[in-house]
């Protein structure tokens, strides 16, 4: 059985992972988790009784934790999913974004490297570090072109360049020191256990308390959307058949604006659960500030890992969002529990710099 280390697993795209991998993979996964308000065991309940899951609380900023982890279990691969990232928080508190993203990055490889470099010839020339980034590192496109892994770095947002700068540290580590790294650079993701402070769950968890449905500008700027179980699928291609020191961008080729996606929600619920006094939940929309120098559009050329790897999506945009909003429906209760720390639902993005301007 091989052991993969995890970062980062109690958050909506490393549960996912993690669930995924224990029931695919003859796999052990040591979950190190520091759980801020995003991080929640909730998302793992079906999987804190499993034998081949062994969560540990702590920071990726935490060397002497890296050490021990890393020489107690002896994992055979990274999987570096641990970061701020929300933009909006990113604007209005920018320190925890370079904390984590950078210079937790950097421990975190810097324990990596102690450890792989004293393993056996073997082990050591299988070991891989998979690097979990976004497509938002390459800022934003106009209405033509795609991102594709040659594309320049142009980060508009203090999450975007703290993840950028984590990307070439990362980079850097394959080629002054060899270390067998990996990049993935995603699209938008959505699905279960997605904290409610993103676009599609906030949708769904507003229009079914009534609430306004907030757009940012005039709905336009447009994303790639992909399906979390997708992604999940395609970062496990990566690890298994992906080459030491290259990149691969992960997208959905489901480009949306922002209005089409809102849309998309108020009519799923329209029809499968609709409001006792007939109102159409498009009505809840309403347009509100901008986000400070919020990108106009994000799309990914995915051609690379479909013709090296063989990875494809399995969900279209309507297949992937139905699962979710039904997910979102059956586990409210879930969305409450999360909820019921620091974040309420409020807007978030605002700095004083911006809103003493109006």
């Amino acid at each position: 059985m091989i052991t993969w280390l995890v970062t980062g697993g109690a958050g909506f795209i490393g549960s996912n992972f993690i669930r995924q991998s224990l029931t695919i993979n003859k796999v052990k996964i040591i979950n190190l988790d520091k759980l801020t308000y995003a991080g929640n065991l909730e998302s793992l309940a079906s999987e804190m009784n499993n034998q081949n899951h062994i969560f540990v609380k702590g920071s990726i900023d935490n060397k002497e934790l890296l050490d021990k982890i890393m020489f107690t279990y002896h994992p055979d691969a990274v999987v570096n999913f641990a970061a701020e990232s929300h933009v909006d928080r990113s604007i209005d508190g920018p320190a925890n974004f370079i904390h984590t993203n950078i210079v937790g990055t950097f421990e975190l490889l810097e324990a990596v490297r102690t450890y792989w470099s004293q393993l056996a010839k073997p082990k050591r020339n299988n070991f891989r570090f998979l690097h979990v980034s976004t497509d938002e590192v390459y800022g934003s496109l106009e209405d033509k072109g795609y991102f594709n892994e040659n594309h320049p770095y142009a980060p508009n947002s203090p999450y975007s360049a703290s993840k950028a700068a984590s990307d070439h540290l990362v980079r850097s580590y394959f080629h002054t020191y060899r270390l067998p790294v990996l990049t993935t650079n995603c699209s938008n993701t959505y699905g279960p256990y997605q904290f409610p402070e993103k676009l599609i769950p906030l949708m769904i968890m507003n229009v079914l308390e009534g609430k306004p449905l907030p757009v940012y500008g005039d709905g336009q700027n447009i994303r790639d959307w992909l399906y979390v179980k997708d992604l999940c699928t395609a970062f496990r291609t990566v690890l298994e058949k992906g080459t030491p020191g290259k990149a691969y961008n992960i997208g959905g080729n489901n480009e949306k604006t922002n209005l089409q996606v809102i849309h998309a929600i108020c009519d799923l619920l329209n029809k499968i659960r609709p409001n006792k006094n007939n109102i159409n939940y498009r009505d809840l929309i309403k347009f509100v500030e901008d986000r400070p120098g919020h990108d106009l559009r994000y799309a990914i050329d995915a051609s690379k890992i479909r013709r090296e790897l063989g990875w494809i999506p399995g969900e279209t945009f309507e297949t992937g969002l139905s699962k979710t909003v039904q997910w979102y429906l059956k586990n409210q209760d879930w969305c409450y529990r999360v909820l019921s720390g620091s974040y309420q639902g409020e807007r978030l993005g605002l700095s004083n710099i911006f809103t003493s301007q109006n």
